[in-house]
């Protein structure tokens, strides 16, 4: 580790915020969590609570990335991209790493915070400092932990709202992956709430989950459905704040950076890969808005609230159209969007799907409409991990054979197979992919 951030470490310093010890929900760091009766047991226990939530937050695997996220600040990635963003390597960190390569709460000072955890189990849950009591009480419930601010992320809703600060960005200190960052060599970032939900699961949905402590199980395709209309949401919302971009250029964060990051060539053989989108009315040479959740979006409103899904459209078509023609007027278009994308969220979550809904949304994702519109890596990224998400939830739903899902598998796998790396991405081998999946889907009917 470098010497700075050891010094940062051995200092205890919250790096994202002060220490407050007047605020309510002070964070009591992961160690609050552990010990052999809480959540640090070797296995499972395979009772109402697995008890084994720290050994699985540690993971060496996907499951245990957030547990690294400090780290990854000291490898050999992350060093250089400090090195290009210039500067004193800790303020860097300070000001745009550790709102989500730490726990960005305020921190107990008789806690036992420490930074070098990355992104604990506060970071999502929410400072424990008024619900560990409660938590940890034999009769404590799930709702007198709410009552205390334990957030309640059995809620879609409020799990995309927790989310969305790091795997999109929020408008509250390092919370933000802006272009200069990237440009630095941060990864794209993307989302989807099942599916980022499912790599780091460590809760059991089970009866007691349900019914004896009150916790809501939404299914997964409902919670596809609101993850997507909430980021659709932050994305917008953020780009309508003012002070987004440098000098006369927009934050280029919010475009679509394969639009602009495509191979360029002098031979007389090659031709560009870039397509006419027929979901964005803007000329060929302007950067694109990240559309990836609002194709997404668009196909399962058609499906869940078709009273909501024309306007949508409407007003997704005149965000596009305002980028390109009136940069003034594009604000206040993205926040018109942005409200009907919260109402699509809300719609959502307040209604059950049904099984033919649920398997409509999965032929919507693989119809005609979306296919279209699959012209960028981006897009074409988020529809393959969509319909994993959805054939996964209706299978975990008990609304489709888990042998007829199977089958659908080296289809789906050649899919991603065409995502895999953008720099070969090529959108007609990507559809014609899609198309061998919708062929597999109708066995699922």
């Amino acid at each position: 580790m470098a010497v700075w951030l050891f010094g940062l470490v051995a200092a205890g310093v919250a790096v994202a915020a002060t220490e407050s010890p007047g605020l309510r929900g002070l964070h009591e760091g992961v160690a609050s969590c552990s010990g052999s009766t809480c959540h640090s047991r070797q296995v499972d226990t395979t009772g109402n609570v697995r008890q084994n939530e720290i050994i699985t937050w540690k993971d060496p695997g996907r499951a245990g990335a957030h547990s690294r996220a400090w780290r990854a600040l000291s490898d050999s990635r992350g060093q250089a991209i400090l090195r290009k963003l210039g500067g004193a390597p800790a303020d860097t960190i300070r000001t745009k790493c550790a709102g989500c390569h730490a726990d960005p709460g305020p921190a107990d000072p008789k806690g036992q915070y420490n930074v070098a955890d990355g992104v604990g189990c506060e970071a999502c849950h929410g400072g424990s400092s008024d619900w560990l009591a409660s938590h940890r009480a034999v009769e404590g419930t799930h709702a007198n932990n709410l009552s205390r601010g334990m957030r309640p992320l059995d809620s879609p809703k409020a799990r995309a709202e927790v989310c969305l600060d790091c795997h999109f960005g929020s408008a509250r200190p390092a919370q933000f992956v802006s272009h200069d960052i990237m440009a630095a060599g941060h990864p794209r970032v993307s989302f989807e709430l099942d599916l980022f939900s499912s790599l780091v699961q460590h809760w059991t949905v089970d009866h007691d989950y349900v019914v004896e402590r009150h916790k809501r199980y939404a299914g997964g395709v409902t919670t596809w459905a609101v993850g997507q209309a909430l980021a659709v949401d932050r994305a917008l919302s953020l780009f309508a704040q003012p002070g987004r971009g440098q000098g006369v250029f927009p934050e280029f964060y919010f475009f679509d950076c394969q639009s602009c990051h495509r191979q360029i060539s002098d031979d007389r053989a090659f031709r560009p890969a870039w397509e006419a989108n027929p979901g964005r009315p803007i000329p060929s040479g302007q950067p694109p808005f990240n559309d990836e959740n609002m194709i997404m979006l668009a196909a399962a409103a058609k499906v869940a609230a078709p009273d909501l899904a024309a306007r949508f459209d409407a007003d997704s078509s005149a965000f596009h159209t305002a980028l390109a023609r009136d940069r003034a007027a594009a604000p206040a278009a993205a926040q018109k969007l942005a409200a009907t994308a919260r109402a699509l969220a809300e719609r959502f979550d307040s209604r059950p799907l049904t099984k033919a809904q649920k398997l409509a949304m999965l032929d919507a994702v693989l119809g005609a409409d979306v296919a279209r519109r699959l012209t960028d890596y981006e897009g074409s990224a988020q529809a393959v991990m969509a319909v994993d998400t959805l054939l996964n939830g209706l299978v975990s739903g008990g609304d489709v054979d888990r042998g007829a899902a199977a089958r659908m598998r080296p289809a789906l796998d050649e899919a991603y197979a065409r995502v895999r790396d953008p720099n070969t991405y090529r959108p007609a081998e990507f559809r014609d992919a899609l198309g061998k999946v919708a062929q597999a889907a109708r066995s699922l009917k």
